[in-house]
Parts: C-alpha cells; structure tokens; sequence
C-alpha cells in the first residue's frame, strides 16, 4: 500500500482483467454454490463458490426482484450512496490458499464516468462485491496473477 496526496492508503496499480457474471448456478441441495465469471473480451472463465445467501441475494438482484424492507446489501449500497459515493469498480485481486479476496472500489458520487476522482478501496469478499456490483452495474475486475492462475478457456 502506498499513501495518496491526502495521506489516505491506497493500492498500488495492477494489471486487471475485465469480467462479467456469466453464470449463477444453485444447487438446491448442499452449501456451495458458484458464480461463473467469464472475460469480457475473451472466452476464458472461472468459477467462485459461495455460499447459499449470497447466491441468492445475487440471483433476486439479476432477477429485479424486490423485497418489502432493504436486505443486507441494499442497505450497504444505500450507504456508500448517503456518504458521497458511488461503486466505481469491484476488484477481485489475490488468490490465496484456495481463498479468493476482493475489494470495492469507490469513488466521490459527483465525479465524471472518465476522470471519477480519487478511489477509496475496502476489502470485502468477492460475493459481497459482485451482489453489490450486480446491483449497481459497477463493472468487475479480476487481478491479471489471479486470472491466469485460475481460469480456463
């Protein structure tokens, strides 16, 4: 990590691959469930698992369907929203001991979609990222040392 001009911690560069969600598989029997991740200008993929809430928060957001009171992550994309900011980008950026590990990248709400201005990063896990980039369009990233190590054509 390395600070920023207002002191503030940020991550340094890396070398990021574009993906989208191609695939949500549910198994309706057992905990594990997978999340297909495809890049976006290629036909290489590769799968999370995750857990069945998160699944499912996933699937009702690619669905449109919504529920009577805000769920988790209505809740926390409603409270980036309140504090200025908008989900720029989700990273999907370490691999480690089978564990996938993440981070949101936000940015100031008013800034311009080319120049968002400077990105506030919190780690999270990568279902929690791509529920809320579901939600909010935001696109996702797999870091290059990852994707190489894990997908397939």
């Amino acid at each position: 990590m390395e600070r920023g001009a207002a002191g503030r911690l940020r991550r340094p560069r890396m070398d990021l691959v574009e993906v989208e969600l191609s695939r949500v598989i549910i198994q309706q029997k057992g905990d594990q469930q997978y999340l297909n991740l495809r890049q976006r200008q290629g036909t290489r993929t590769f799968s999370i698992v995750i857990g069945f809430h998160e699944v499912e928060e996933i699937n009702r957001k690619l669905h449109g369907l919504e529920t009577q009171r805000p769920l988790t992550h209505d809740l926390v994309g409603r409270v980036i929203h309140g504090l200025g900011h908008r989900l720029h980008r989700v990273v999907v950026n370490d691999l480690r001991d089978g564990t996938f590990y993440a981070f949101l990248g936000l940015v100031p709400k008013n800034g311009a979609p080319d120049q968002p201005g400077p990105e506030v990063t919190i780690d999270c896990r990568p279902s929690d990222a791509i529920a809320l980039a579901v939600q909010t369009q935001a696109r996702i990233f797999v870091a290059r040392h990852v994707f190489d190590e894990v997908s397939v054509e």
